[in-house]
């Protein structure tokens, strides 16, 4: 495996292969001599696995590291425990722990070094609390009057959350510190494959106040329970007389994203007698931009974006930003908060 992932990479003239290792203390001990832009780590190895390696590696000397996964039900709950410890993003192999023909998904693999490789994670764990301290004392980018307007209305208020890279730590930070009397659902769109969704799911929901499932197709949505959309779905909402509930499809992807948050934010915009706040957080690419847009032209809608200093990947967030539609640019550490006022 190591050989052929080698050789992978090795096809893109922007990558350069500086090391391979047996073992999770095997590459501890090189990295005393190599200093590596992404490690790519294998859940499942001898001596030390992946996820205690990865640990070490953040808490000793924040590397981006993605991940190589099996599809199985451990795999994914590991892989949900990796992007907690700080893992960027991962892959999965295509066919169990030796996976020869893992160059069927070359070009992923490559994108997400690539990416990987431009991320924030290691400024993310050192200064998280730097970060935070600073966003404190200086006020956070904002439309004068929007917020109160927003929180005045007596219309119902629906919480929809759009994330990608990076997304997984995030969801955490935000959804940990919601309280379990929300006034509010909280509509999730996740970047994740199949199999993946529901372990994380399941992960958040042992952590949280709030109740944290993966959405089911018919269900009616209700207050203090946050939906995650399942890998490979795409998440719409649907009026049923004076309840909203959940409407999965399994549609063409909408640029290369299926769920896409664009989809989830457009199906809100058919809604009426309803008032709806958008968080867009660390992710790669533009999605959810376009659902913006109909939404703020449709709806009562207030939208934040998740700041640069706190994001992994500032693709989504500046994209929504760059459309002149949100109201409010927030730090990680402040989202929850915000949508508890904003919701109350």
């Amino acid at each position: 495996m190591r050989k052929v992932i080698t050789d992978l990479l090795q096809q893109d003239e922007r990558i350069e292969v500086v090391g391979t290792a047996r073992n999770g203390q095997d590459a501890l001990n090189k990295l005393t001599t190599i200093t590596p832009s992404v490690i790519t780590l294998d859940v499942e190895m001898p001596v030390m696995d992946g996820l205690v390696t990865l640990r070490k590696i953040m808490k000793k000397k924040p590397i981006p590291v993605v991940m190589v996964s099996s599809i199985t039900l451990q795999g994914a709950e590991n892989t949900v425990l990796a992007m907690e410890y700080g893992a960027v993003d991962f892959i999965t192999k295509t066919s169990g722990a030796i996976s020869l023909d893992i160059y069927k998904i070359k070009d992923e693999l490559i994108e997400k070094v690539i990416l990987a490789a431009q991320s924030k994670v290691n400024n993310f764990m050192k200064n998280a609390r730097k970060d935070l301290i600073n966003s404190i004392h200086s006020k956070d980018s904002h439309k004068s009057g929007t917020s109160y307007q927003f929180m005045a209305d007596s219309r119902k208020k629906v919480v929809a959350i759009g994330t990608s890279t990076g997304g997984p730590k995030a969801l955490q930070e935000v959804l940990t510190k919601i309280p379990s009397a929300i006034n509010a659902p909280i509509l999730v769109v996740q970047h994740m494959p199949a199999g993946f969704t529901k372990s994380l799911a399941n992960r958040l929901n042992s952590l949280c106040s709030i109740e944290v499932k993966e959405a089911e197709d018919g269900e009616i949505i209700k207050c203090g329970v946050a939906y995650i959309a399942p890998g490979g779905s795409h998440l719409n909402v649907k009026k049923i007389g004076t309840t909203l509930a959940v409407q999965l499809n399994q549609l063409s992807p909408r640029n290369g994203h299926r769920p896409s948050v664009d989809v989830l934010f457009e199906s809100l915009a058919d809604l009426s007698n309803y008032s709806i706040l958008t968080v867009v957080m660390t992710g790669m690419g533009a999605d959810g931009s376009q659902g913006l847009i109909k939404l703020k032209k449709q709806c009562n809608t207030y939208s934040i974006a998740e700041a640069k200093e706190s994001c992994i990947v500032f693709g989504m967030p500046r994209a929504a930003i760059k459309t002149n539609q949100v109201d409010e640019v927030v730090h990680l550490k402040k989202i929850s908060m915000r949508i508890s006022e904003l919701v109350t």
